[in-house]
């Protein structure tokens, strides 16, 4: 159909290694722009919601530990209203090409104005890992970001290590 925008927009892209920019080799789309119209996870409601203090419960991890990732979530507004919290990470080094974003985690919650709840998260080998070149999951060491926020396009970021065994 002309017009549509292409059908690969989204969210958990690989990493093509060009930044998107002005010049002749560049990794963008020449007549529209790289990014989707609402990013996933995007959605309206009556109310406003805040994210603060970001937590991870370790800056290093063995392949095979976990870590408990953490957010404080408010509703800033003057109605009652749901929230669907997102945590996303990213794998930026790894032996195989790695999405920019996975969606790793998810759960609504439901605020009164002016409430605030802490939601957590647990990243292990099974979030972490994936199949390699020989088909073999594996969690790699190196480092990793981690995302929770309520979109794919927005939250906070935080870091850690998967340290060699």
């Amino acid at each position: 159909m002309a017009g549509a925008p292409p059908s690969t927009l989204y969210y958990a892209h690989d990493h093509t290694g060009r930044p998107p920019t002005d010049y002749k080799f560049t990794s963008k789309y020449l007549d529209m722009p790289n990014t989707p119209l609402y990013p996933f996870g995007y959605g309206l409601s009556y109310t406003t919601f805040e994210y603060s203090d970001l937590e991870l419960d370790a800056e290093t991890i063995a392949p095979d530990g976990s870590l408990t990732v953490s957010a404080t979530v408010t509703n800033t507004g003057s109605m009652p209203g749901a929230e669907v919290v997102q945590l996303y990470i990213r794998d930026p080094v790894a032996s195989v090409v790695r999405p920019v974003k996975e969606l790793e985690g998810f759960t609504k919650i439901r605020l009164q104005p002016g409430e605030q709840q802490t939601v957590e998260f647990t990243l292990g080998p099974q979030e972490l890992g994936f199949y390699n070149q020989d088909m073999e999951w594996v969690v790699e060491p190196g480092d990793f970001q981690v995302w929770v926020g309520w979109s794919s396009a927005e939250g906070l970021e935080g870091r850690f290590v998967v340290r060699a065994r």
